[in-house]
């Protein structure tokens, strides 16, 4: 099981933009899917951006324009870059890991809060 340390969380104003990093530890390349959910308060986790294997993104409805996720695999590092942040994009992102063998990884989470 991989062990995901997630950082770059804060608070930002509406328009702002942050960029959320996911540390992996041991290899990056075993991977069947890697990215991004979020979990707002009162609500389930959802799906923000995430990468298959195959190099496929996909992306959150309200998230597809401005968000982009990337691998940086020689700092084994997923980036989740945001920009135009609303409100409603205020939760705590996790980064999720699932191996070859469909076994998940989560991260902590880190806190991002968009006021308007």
């Amino acid at each position: 099981q991989r062990q995901l340390v997630e950082s770059g969380g804060g608070p930002v104003q509406a328009g702002g933009s942050l960029r959320l990093s996911c540390e992996v530890s041991g290899s990056i390349f075993s991977f069947n899917v890697i990215g991004w959910y979020r979990q707002a308060p009162g609500k389930l986790r959802e799906l923000v951006a995430l990468v298959s294997r195959a190099g496929d993104k996909r992306y959150s409805e309200s998230g597809k324009g401005r968000f982009t996720v990337s691998i940086d695999n020689a700092k084994k590092t997923v980036y989740l870059q945001m920009t135009s942040l609303k409100p409603e994009d205020t939760g705590v992102y996790y980064c999720r890991y699932q191996d070859i063998s469909f076994k998940d990884s989560w991260g902590q989470g880190t806190q991002v809060t968009v006021s308007s």
